[in-house]
Formats: structure tokens, C-alpha cells, sequence
């Protein structure tokens, strides 16, 4: 590779780059093939002589190429190489299918965190089923588990589920029945995941918040490395409830489709995952409010 001198010319006077000019001219090199998959860069201190910064300026650089997984190998002994390839992420897949094998892996590290809005806890609760086996079967042991979910509250007029007619007492129903099924599911995912206390004495922790508004979406975020993202989309159905028919405007959730952003996959989705647990924290510290969870 050939190392030439990149310091910009301002009103005829040099100046020394930023840690992202330096990033973006290396991303340049490594996007028009100066730099190919498996080539080691130079080391810190020859980067930083061909830049004119100091070494500073070089690690910020090489941490963000690294955030955006262009870089293999990142230790402190010896320079980085340039990454085989980009991490790849799957195809959309409905959340009762993708749901279940990216807990596994966030299941895997030694402090678990999943953070959750969503409009009951169902699909939460089937999907956590695997790594709550292998956990059972001694296959998987985290140290700790914060488990922290948002859902709507229950003294809100709901967006969906909704009656389709508009009838007020069908839709007393159907908010009433939404509400059982958003308790007892909930219930169910707390007593699952604190019965790992009694039985394996691990640190666990489940909390519910509720939200003052109905959630357009879904969101799942898995040890602050990964975003799972699934629109609600509405259609019209009946439900059998009781002895009533309920002629709704509803979302199935556990057939959305469930995009994912991943943190080391590149600087857009570092960025999707930082900014969706800023949205996800400032949610849960501010306007949502302890949730009962009785009928």
C-alpha cells in the first residue's frame, strides 16, 4: 500500500484531520480496493505520521472502523486486518419464528439485558422458552438477567384492539379482554423468569412499566448489540370471547415481520440500536408509570 500524506489545506494553512476524516479516508481505501479483505493497515504510529495527529486521533479512527466491522483481528499487540466481509444479517422473519433463536445468543453472555415494548407480552413469553431450557438442562448459565418491558396501560383508550363497529359495549369487552390477556401473560413471564432464582439462584430481575399510548410497533433490544424492529399491522377479525363474537380492528404481533439492526454490522445500525435505547430508557424514566397487574 502506498502511504501518502492526507492533511487538508484551509485558507492555505495545513491542519491535522479529525479521527473521522481519518476514518472515512481508510473506509475510502477499503471501499475502492487499496485496502483489501485479510490486508493488515499500518501500524498505529506510521498512521499517525502519515496523517500528522497524534495517536489519539488514530485509535478513535480505527474504533470506528471497527464499530462499522471493517476490522478482524483488533488487539492491542499487533495491527489490524481489514474484514473478510461484513457481518450478515438474516431476512425479515415473522417474530414467533426470529424471535426465539436471538434470545438464545443474548441468552449466552454473562449479563442478560432485554429491554421490550410491545402490546401484551405473548410472543415474549413463548419465545423465551429455548434459552429458558437450555438454562434448565445446565447448557447456558448468565450471571445476571434484567428483564424491563413496556405495555399500554390499562386506564387508556386503546388504538387496537378496537371494535370494528364502533359499538361502545363490544368495545368495553374487547378492551376488557385485551386486559386479562395483557395480565395473565405478563404474570406468566414474570413467574417463568423469577422461578430461575429459586431453582439455579441466578441474579434475575423482571420489571413492567406501562406506556400512556398504544405502541405502533414493536421493538426488542437484546444486550444493547442488537434492535429487533416489527411494524403492528391492523386487519379486521372475530374473536370468540365468552360467550360474545367480538368483530375487531386488531394486530396479530406474532406474525409481524421482525427487521434487525445490528450493532457491529456498520455505523447506521450502531447508530439504529444506540438511538432506539435512548428512546427505550427515556420512556422508562419519564412518562410511563408502575403497572398493575391485577384484573
Amino acid at each position: 500500500m502506498v502511504v501518502t500524506q492526507e492533511n487538508a489545506s484551509v485558507n492555505g494553512s495545513r491542519r491535522s484531520p479529525s479521527a473521522q476524516e481519518i476514518a472515512e479516508t481508510l473506509r475510502e481505501r477499503i471501499r475502492t480496493g487499496d485496502l483489501k479483505p485479510g490486508d493488515r493497515l499500518p501500524t498505529q504510529a506510521e498512521l499517525a505520521d502519515e496523517f500528522g495527529v497524534e495517536r489519539g486521533a488514530v485509535r478513535q479512527a480505527l474504533r470506528a472502523l471497527q464499530d462499522d466491522g471493517l476490522l478482524s483481528n483488533v488487539s492491542k499487540g499487533s495491527p489490524p486486518r481489514i474484514a473478510e466481509a461484513a457481518p450478515v444479517r438474516e431476512e425479515p422473519q415473522p417474530t414467533l419464528v426470529g424471535l426465539a433463536p436471538r434470545l438464545t445468543d443474548a441468552f449466552s453472555a454473562r449479563r442478560v439485558r432485554i429491554d421490550v415494548v410491545c402490546h401484551t407480552a405473548e410472543t415474549l413469553m413463548v419465545a423465551l422458552g429455548e434459552p429458558m431450557r437450555l438454562i434448565h438442562e445446565g447448557r447456558m448459565r448468565p450471571d445476571a438477567i434484567d428483564v424491563r418491558v413496556l405495555v399500554p396501560s390499562r386506564d387508556i383508550d386503546l388504538a387496537f384492539p378496537v371494535s370494528a363497529t364502533g359499538d361502545g359495549e363490544e368495545g368495553a369487552l374487547i378492551h376488557q379482554r385485551w386486559l386479562q390477556m395483557r395480565n395473565a401473560q405478563a404474570q406468566v413471564l414474570r413467574h417463568n423468569l423469577m422461578s430461575l432464582r429459586a431453582t439455579h439462584g441466578l441474579d434475575v430481575r423482571v420489571t413492567f412499566r406501562a406506556l400512556p399510548f398504544t405502541p405502533p410497533v414493536k421493538l426488542y433490544l437484546l444486550n444493547g448489540e442488537e434492535a429487533l424492529l416489527g411494524y403492528y399491522t391492523l386487519t379486521r377479525r372475530d374473536e370468540g370471547w365468552g360467550e360474545e363474537t367480538l368483530d375487531m380492528y386488531d394486530a396479530l404481533g406474532s406474525t409481524s415481520l421482525l427487521f434487525s439492526f445490528v450493532r457491529r454490522a456498520g455505523r447506521r445500525d450502531a447508530v439504529f440500536v444506540a438511538e432506539s435505547q435512548k428512546w427505550f430508557d427515556a420512556l422508562w424514566d419519564t412518562i410511563t408509570t408502575e403497572l398493575s397487574l391485577s384484573s
